[in-house]
């Protein structure tokens, strides 16, 4: 259980909210709905400790698996399946230390490289991406090109497709239906209906 407790949260001048309060349980979906400046992307960066409060309390998230979206489109020399891969970071930095440990003939490493991917569910990683990717609209031959090769609206779809593939306990999606058209919003509705998580999103 997530609790903020009498936030208040000033950015410069601007006083964004005060006495802020809502209890969040596991499990729990929950859309934040305001004008543009009000602070619903303020308050993201506060669950993520990317900001700090200027008055009250956030208990909870110690502990937390926090899965979120980034709406920066960085330059990777990752292919998008990779990329998408990359969002569990403890498996992607399994296959990295796997594939060096094969290259260095260390077979006891490998082996206990091995029994890592086993316990992470790497061995579906590249089917598990593939199905994100699917259901965002990427095509299938598209999924060994590298970021550059995509637009900006492709690489937004790429940072969700990301944050959906990272091990989470709360997922943070701010407005993850830009950029995609009717049967992927759809696709995207029916995934986060499965979430065992608790989801916050900002929408329109």
């Amino acid at each position: 259980m997530i609790i903020l407790e009498d936030i208040a949260l000033r950015r410069g001048q601007k006083l964004l909210f005060s006495g802020a309060s809502a209890t969040l349980h596991p499990g729990q979906k929950i859309a934040l709905i305001g004008g543009n400046g009000c602070g619903k992307s303020s308050l993201f960066a506060l669950l993520l400790a990317e900001l700090q409060a200027d008055a009250g309390d956030i208990r909870g998230l110690k502990g937390l698996r926090i899965s979120h979206m980034a709406q920066e489109t960085e330059t990777s020399p990752l292919t998008a399946r990779d990329y998408v891969i990359a969002g569990d970071a403890a498996l992607f930095q399994t296959l990295q230390d796997l594939t060096s440990a094969d290259a260095a003939g260390d077979y006891e490493q490998s082996a206990m490289l091995h029994q890592r991917m086993e316990e992470l569910d790497g061995y579906s990683a590249e089917r598990r991406a593939e199905q994100l990717l699917l259901g965002l609209g990427f095509q299938r031959e598209k999924m060994d090109a590298s970021m550059s090769a995509f637009s900006g609206g492709w690489r937004i779809r790429l940072n969700l497709a990301r944050a959906l593939m990272a091990p989470s306990d709360l997922m943070l999606l701010d407005e993850p239906t830009n950029h995609l058209d009717l049967d992927t919003t759809l696709w995207l509705q029916t995934w986060l209906q499965s979430y065992r998580g608790t989801l916050l999103m900002i929408s329109h």
